[in-house]
Formats: C-alpha cells, sequence, structure tokens
C-alpha cells in the first residue's frame, strides 16, 4: 500500500492580473490623448473666430443656433475624453476558483470558519471569525488521499489493533476522514504537535480506548521523530515515550476505572475473580505522577460493566453483578457516577495546574451477540447521522457524564486560575463508524469460517480514531 502523509500547510496564492493593453497599446493611447489636446485647442481657436462672428451678425435666430451647436459640440468633445480616459486604466481581474477538499467548486471565499493552526511561541492563535463551530457534530466524509502512516512505517502499533498485517480484505475503512457540519477540521500536523508540545508532558489515562489514541498519536508523532521508550510496567499497558528534539513525553497509564481497582484478568478479557474496586480513592498509578503532567486525557467506560466490589472507607458497600447473599446490587451506573466524581474532584481541588481532557464513552458495535457470545461487526461503510442510535448503557453513561463534567466546570471556574477542563465527546463520531473495528481481525490471518473472537469496541490501525487527533489538535491549539 503506498504511504500518503497529509500535510497541513499556508500557501501564498498568487493570483494574476490581465490588463486590456500591452505596453506598446498604452504609449499608443498617450499619443491619443495628446493629439486630442491639440485638436481641443484648435477648436477653442474656431469656437473664438464663430463666437466673433456671430456677435457681429444682424440675426439673432442664427445666433442662437450657433450658440446651441458649439455647446452640443464642446459636450460631445468632453464625453469622448472621459470615455477614452476611463478604459484605457480599466483592469480586469478574473474570477478565483477555490476548490474544497470535498471537491465542491466555488468562485467566491468559503462561508466556513477555517480552522487555522499556527504558532506564537507556546501561545496557541485564534484565527478565526466570531461563528462557533462544534467540531464533534458532523459527518464522516471520503478522503482517497489515504492514511498518514500504514503498519510498515509504524513500528508501534499492537497486534491486535493492526487489522492490515493480520489480513483484513477490505481497505474501504482507511479512506474517510471527520468532517464538522459548520467548519472546516484542519489535518493533523505533527510539525506543530511536536512544537507546541516542546518541554511538556502529555498523558492519556483510562482503559484500553485510551491507549488505542495513544498508538495513534504516535503513529502520526512518528513520521516526524521516532520516540524513545523510557518505561513500561510488567504487561507494557502503562508506558512512557521521549522525543527527545522536543523534549516532549508522551505517556499512557493504564487506569480502566480511574479509581484504585483490583483486577484478576488476563490479557484476553478471562477473569478468575470479581474486579475490587475503591469508589472513593483515585488510582495512584496517575494521582501520583499528576504534578508531572501538563496536558491530561482521562477516560473510561466499559469495564464497569464487570463483575466488581465496591468499597467505601474500606468496607464493601455493594456490587455489581455478584449475586452475593449479604451484598447490595448498586448496580454499574451508581459505581461510574462515584468514580467520576472521585477522579474529578481530584483534579479540581489539586494545586497543579493542568488541562484536562475528559472524553467521552465509546460505544461498540457488537451485532448478533457480544464480544463472549459470538458478535460480529462486519460492516464495511459508516453509518450516516440518524441511521443508529446509541443503546440504553451507553446513553446512561453519557448522561453521567455530562452531568458530572458540569458539575466539575463550576467548581473548576470558581476555584482556582490556570486549569482548564475541557469535554472530548467522540460519542456520537464513533458511533457511525461500525467498519473501522478489527472484527475477527485482531488475531493473525483468522480462520473466518470457524469460531473466532471478535473485537468491536478498539479501532483498526491506521483508522477511524486517527481523527480523534484533528480534534485533539484543534483543542489544544484553539482551546
Amino acid at each position: 500500500m503506498p504511504h500518503n502523509t497529509h500535510k497541513f500547510t499556508n500557501k501564498n496564492h498568487h493570483f494574476p492580473f490581465f490588463l486590456n493593453s500591452s505596453i506598446s497599446t498604452t504609449y499608443k493611447r498617450r499619443w491619443d490623448l495628446y493629439g486630442l489636446h491639440r485638436d481641443l485647442a484648435g477648436d477653442s481657436d474656431k469656437m473664438k473666430e464663430m463666437s466673433y462672428d456671430m456677435n457681429n451678425s444682424s440675426s439673432p435666430v442664427k445666433h442662437k443656433q450657433m450658440k446651441m451647436f458649439v455647446k452640443i459640440v464642446v459636450g460631445l468633445i468632453l464625453m469622448g475624453f472621459a470615455y477614452r480616459l476611463y478604459f484605457s486604466t480599466y483592469v480586469q481581474i478574473p474570477h478565483v476558483i477555490v476548490v474544497f477538499g470535498d471537491g465542491y467548486r466555488s468562485k467566491s471565499t468559503p462561508s466556513v470558519v477555517e480552522s487555522n493552526f499556527t504558532l506564537s511561541g507556546q501561545v496557541p492563535v485564534n484565527d478565526t471569525s466570531s461563528q462557533k463551530c462544534d467540531i464533534f457534530t458532523g459527518k464522516w466524509v471520503e478522503d482517497l488521499t489515504g492514511p498518514r502512516y500504514t503498519n510498515n512505517s509504524c513500528s508501534t502499533i499492537e497486534h491486535h489493533q493492526n487489522c492490515m498485517k493480520n489480513g483484513r480484505p477490505d481497505m474501504d475503512y482507511i479512506y474517510w476522514r471527520w468532517k464538522p457540519r459548520n467548519c472546516n477540521l484542519p489535518i493533523f500536523d505533527p510539525k506543530i504537535f511536536l512544537n507546541f508540545m516542546r518541554e511538556k508532558s502529555m498523558a492519556f489515562i483510562g482503559d484500553s480506548i485510551s491507549r488505542n489514541h495513544v498508538q495513534s498519536l504516535l503513529c502520526i508523532l512518528s513520521q516526524v521523530e521516532k520516540p524513545v521508550e523510557v518505561y513500561h510496567d510488567e504487561e507494557y499497558r502503562t508506558r512512557r515515550w521521549f522525543f527527545e528534539s522536543h523534549k516532549f513525553t508522551l505517556s499512557v497509564i493504564w487506569s480502566p476505572f480511574l479509581i484504585e481497582s483490583k483486577i484478576f484478568e488476563d490479557n484476553d478479557g478471562h477473569a478468575s475473580s470479581a474486579v475490587q474496586a475503591r469508589l472513593d480513592e483515585p488510582d495512584p498509578k496517575w494521582a501520583n505522577e499528576f504534578h508531572n503532567f501538563d496536558y491530561i486525557e482521562i477516560g473510561a467506560g466499559k469495564w464497569f460493566l464487570k463483575t466488581t466490589f465496591y468499597f467505601e472507607n474500606n468496607e464493601i458497600i455493594g456490587c455489581h453483578n455478584c449475586k452475593k447473599e449479604n451484598v447490595p446490587e448498586l448496580g454499574f451506573y451508581y459505581a461510574y457516577r462515584k468514580a467520576l466524581q472521585t477522579t474529578l474532584d481530584f483534579i479540581t481541588k489539586s494545586d497543579h495546574k493542568v488541562y484536562t481532557l475528559f472524553r467521552t464513552t465509546t460505544p461498540d458495535h457488537f451485532e448478533n451477540g457480544e464480544w463472549n457470545t459470538g458478535g460480529y461487526c462486519n460492516r464495511t461503510g459508516p453509518f450516516k447521522e440518524g441511521d443508529i442510535e446509541l443503546r440504553d448503557i451507553d446513553m446512561v453513561m453519557r448522561g453521567i457524564e455530562l452531568e458530572e463534567f458540569e458539575k466539575a466546570v463550576r467548581v473548576m471556574d470558581g476555584s482556582r486560575d490556570g486549569s482548564m477542563l475541557k469535554l472530548f465527546d467522540t460519542t456520537r463520531l464513533s458511533l457511525l463508524r461500525p467498519d473501522g473495528h478489527p472484527g475477527p481481525y485482531r488475531a493473525f490471518h483468522p480462520d473466518t469460517n470457524g469460531e473466532v473472537q471478535n473485537d468491536c469496541l478498539h479501532w483498526c490501525l491506521p483508522g477511524p480514531i486517527d481523527s480523534w487527533n484533528d480534534l485533539l489538535m484543534n483543542m489544544l491549539l484553539r482551546g
């Protein structure tokens, strides 16, 4: 597959001016004007003679007729002079044809807002009009330029998301990009991003979707500079990379509940015991490192559907789907709300100033079952808006997220300056991409005729999640 790379560039377009006459014609007109001046001078002498004759005429009628004739002649001469002077300086400017990325052509400047990425030192510059745009509302449009990297040009793709290497036969899923409804979203520029992040640190905190996003970001950034991995845990779930030329540190921290928890599960999702989660304590994996970060993205969701025992003040208060006597069933929605409250409370009350992106839940696209009951995802194109709606579980989780986010924003706005909390609302744009998952190609060349486990939650790399970085850069550089 050819390696196509998107670049966001600023070009100065010089449009030619076409004159109606050449240089020689211009000189000729100057001589014509000089001749006209001489003619006017001669006509003036003749008019004096005519006026003298009329004054000596004995006929008042002839005098009036001659006077009227002179006025008409002078008026015609002046009109001719003005006409020639106007058209000798007229410049014709051709129409400018503007071609947009989606193939639309116009003879005028586009009316939509264009998000221009420019830098002044380390300060993001907003170079748009007063019109606002919701970058998370729009549609997926065809982009025949293809992906910004491939599995050959990026070495950090984990095998579960390496759909090309694992033998996925169709390729249409990589030829789409996200287009907001009322504005143009520039393609992620790795050079600008690395310059913006110079001597900064950024961490993605959460579940495997956060890890999926970091892999996408790494693949694009590595086209400019290859990072060095400086840390990983035993299972390679928490990792850290360093970009030497830009002194930029990028981390992913495995914390699927965001709160302190004990998980008894292998990499294939098989659990030997129920999860134990402390709803009132942030996960020390990220909380102890919080002061080192300038930017963080947090996100959770699907792990709260697993069988879990809940603790507060070191005492068990209930569970989700544990089916134990004397242990009340609280449901995942109670635990999810409490976990988000604990996480956001820690961030808003910390003295450390940080820019936080709160990523909303990511819907899956399992059909005719779940991941462990034969569910699959074999669609080959995006949905259009209105073709699909969120499932009840995703609606509940999204509702909790929005409510707790609004509460945290109010607390942060009234407590301190320097920190920022923004909603990274990828739920609905992700809902429209059932075609971008590994499906059975989470494994190397699977036997699709037999029983095989499908992945309809994570994203192929390259794939739809690459567009998340366009959104990420837009939010960081434009606020």
